[in-house]
């Protein structure tokens, strides 16, 4: 089984090659991850709080909240995981993690709040024609190359533009593994547009302008929501939950109580 080619230029992957890589990156982000974890408990003294997350944290509602925490707690520190949905819930289940803010739904048994919505903005270079448009609609991203990462909320991001936009044309997604800063940097430079949600924005890259996506019922927006087991007893996630819950009571609890 050949991994590698050689070419005039020097070598490449094959896409028996490729297929074995794309097989192996999630082995390897796990293998990352629980050496973190074995790190921390290793090193002893105040456990951080260990949160999955599956959006960006340059700006929006998650950030100002571990600000807060960061402010009532001195010392308090915390261990953020990037991942995909799926994969977090099921690091949760495992204890791996404590807490995981990801979009409402899926599988889960154990607590869930009930969160903020975010919306869903393009990322598009600023000579781009759609920079022009106050909002720009699904199916004007089916003539555009659609950049998105493997990781985080992209894989919705993708089911939405197959549901909203594929009957409209054939879309043309390019897939990076690469962060948010890197997949801004690929739109100012021209090589596509990039469906974000707004805790994006805060990444400041030249050339590069976020517009709002529209559906037919106007803006679009993504609910997120907080995910724990209710037998984690540590005391850094109660008073994290406590920061949410003072922001975003949860109304359904309270109505099924009364």
């Amino acid at each position: 089984m050949d991994l590698f080619e050689r070419t005039t230029g020097g070598t490449k992957l094959t896409p028996v090659g490729r297929e074995f890589l794309d097989l192996a990156r999630p082995l390897v982000d796990e293998a990352d991850r629980l050496f973190l974890v074995f790190k921390t408990r290793r090193n002893g003294g105040r456990r951080p709080l260990r949160i999955g997350i599956c959006s960006s944290l340059s700006a929006g509602n998650l950030r100002e909240t571990l600000a807060e925490l960061r402010r009532q707690i001195a010392d308090a520190d915390v261990l953020l995981v990037d991942g995909a949905k799926e994969g977090l819930l099921g690091e949760l289940a495992v204890g791996a993690i404590d807490v995981a803010i990801l979009t409402s739904g899926g599988r889960w048994n154990d607590r869930v709040l009930p969160l903020w919505g975010e919306r869903v903005v393009v990322a598009v270079p600023d000579h781009h024609p759609l920079n022009n448009r106050p909002a720009i609609e699904w199916r004007d991203l089916c003539d555009n190359r659609i950049l998105l990462t493997r990781s985080g909320v992209d894989s919705e991001l993708e089911q939405l533009l197959s549901v909203k936009a594929g009957g409209s044309g054939t879309l043309r997604i390019s897939y990076q593994d690469v962060s948010v800063d890197r997949l801004l940097s690929l739109v100012g430079a021209g090589y596509g547009v990039a469906p974000l949600l707004e805790g994006a924005v805060g990444f400041i890259c030249p050339g590069v302008a976020h517009r709002e996506l529209h559906g037919d019922c106007g803006q679009m927006r993504l609910q997120f929501a907080a995910y724990w087991k209710e037998t984690n007893s540590s005391p850094m996630l109660q008073t994290f939950l406590d920061l949410l819950r003072a922001r975003y009571p949860d109304l359904s609890a309270s109505a099924t109580s009364g």
